[in-house]
């Protein structure tokens, strides 16, 4: 096996999406003075996040835009028929919050250091190129990768082989000269897998921790997994947790 190039899932694979959603929504729930109507915070933060689930997979089928399942997510959780602007800036105003919160997972950057010189980094994910850019630049790691795509400019979405094939088309490399990435079991891990990549299935002891792992993908605990996996010639590295 020679594996060239890694395309990487963003949130929670780099970015600690789920910590910086649940403390960016309850400080705006604080400040639109919304906690009391949904009874106990982490009730209002686990309604959220079934709405965001829900509309998220609106998106992915092809059955509203990037932009109305946003919208749509805000009117649902505030039970209100808002307009288009209202709830933009409804929005926008939880993003404030949210974006204070943004942090890299602390094994980002020693794993990107010790590839940076063995192989060829890009990005695959399941969101927009507009809000992506954006973080992996307010991150400090958008210069990291050569390429990034995503779900909504490419018009297919994980776990769909298009998506990854369309990363390997990009990086000009065959499938199995490429790894995968990813937070999600299925929708990461499977996808890639049955898209003919290298398969690597971050596993970070979320939501997915007790999920039965799908054939095919590789499962690590840490980043620092990754090199050896991919039999980098480094001495940075780890070895699995998962045997």
């Amino acid at each position: 096996m020679s594996i060239h190039a890694v395309v990487w899932d963003v949130d929670d694979t780099l970015f600690d999406y789920t910590t910086a959603d649940r403390l960016g929504m309850h400080a705006h729930l604080t400040a639109e003075g919304l906690l009391d109507g949904h009874g106990t915070a982490e009730q209002a933060l686990a309604r959220w996040r079934e709405i965001t689930d829900l509309q998220w997979a609106r998106f992915a089928a092809g059955e509203a835009t990037f932009e109305d399942q946003r919208r749509d997510r805000v009117r649902m959780f505030v039970e209100q028929d808002l307009t288009d602007a209202e709830g933009d800036a409804w929005f926008l105003r939880y993003v404030a919050h949210y974006e204070a919160v943004w942090e890299l997972f602390p094994d980002v950057l020693p794993v990107l250091d010790a590839l940076t010189a063995s192989h060829r980094h890009a990005v695959l994910s399941n969101s927009s190129l507009h809000v992506q850019d954006r973080k992996l630049r307010l991150l400090g790691v958008h210069d990291r990768f050569e390429t990034i795509l995503c779900a909504a400019e490419l018009g297919v979405s994980k776990p769909a082989a298009e998506a990854f094939l369309a990363a390997c088309e990009a990086l000009d490399l065959p499938p199995h000269q490429v790894a995968y990435v990813g937070d999600h079991p299925e929708i990461d891990g499977r996808g890639a897998a049955d898209a003919g990549l290298l398969s690597v299935w971050i596993d970070r002891g979320g939501p997915y921790a007790t999920v039965e792992p799908p054939v095919g993908p590789h499962r690590i605990a840490s980043l620092a997994e990754l090199p050896s996996l991919l039999g980098a010639d480094t001495r940075f590295g780890a070895p699995s947790t998962f045997r």
